[in-house]
């Protein structure tokens, strides 16, 4: 009798110390801890750079802020965004018409597509690219491969796009704007005009 007893407790004081434990660790995660200031200019590992576009950076423009805004505050990636022009030739898409409410979720859809085609999940700046026009092959985030080769005056060609402009830091993403949509010839054939030949 003594015996069932004890082994009552010992699982009751168990359950307890589990329950206490567990809830400490709750409690603890909720509180937002500052991060401390060591005061001498030691570097942070955190890095305190905004990820989040401000919506207003002229040279990525209004979509490629949009495709940088899907993408986790966290991680590292290199991002081979379209320039303006290109969204509007490429994939039609203009600021003006394709972000009214009746497009919104379109415009949504073709754009994280586009990021699929268009994002490595690396850090991938002009100095890391040989200058010798050699390519060098890397997966995408929907795992189309794109060959990256580097030209005189730090000029990147990605699957023959060329860019406009290089190397722009946005926290621990790498920005690459490009002259031309980076996609897969499926994706390209989805976004041609349908002629039905009624003209």
């Amino acid at each position: 009798m003594r015996r069932k007893f004890y082994c009552k407790n010992s699982v009751a004081f168990m359950f307890l110390v589990v329950f206490f434990c567990c809830m400490s660790v709750l409690i603890i995660s909720m509180l937002k801890v500052p991060d401390v200031d060591t005061g001498n200019g030691a570097m942070s590992i955190y890095d305190d750079t905004p990820l989040k576009s401000s919506g207003n950076d002229k040279s990525v423009g209004t979509f490629g802020n949009m495709m940088i805004d899907m993408l986790p505050e966290d991680l590292a990636f290199t991002v081979f965004v379209p320039s303006e022009t290109a969204f509007e030739r490429d994939l039609r898409l203009s600021a003006n018409d394709s972000l009214v409410e009746e497009k919104i979720n379109d415009t949504y859809v073709v754009i994280s597509r586009v990021l699929g085609f268009s994002a490595i999940p690396r850090v991938l700046d002009t100095a890391t690219v040989p200058i010798s026009g050699e390519e060098v092959s890397y997966d995408s985030l929907s795992g189309f491969e794109l060959f990256v080769s580097k030209y005189a005056g730090g000029v990147l060609v990605v699957n023959g796009v060329k860019s406009e402009s290089v190397d722009i830091k946005r926290g621990k993403l790498v920005v690459h704007v490009m002259d031309g949509v980076i996609m897969d010839a499926e994706f390209e054939q989805s976004i041609q005009p349908d002629f039905d030949g009624d003209d």
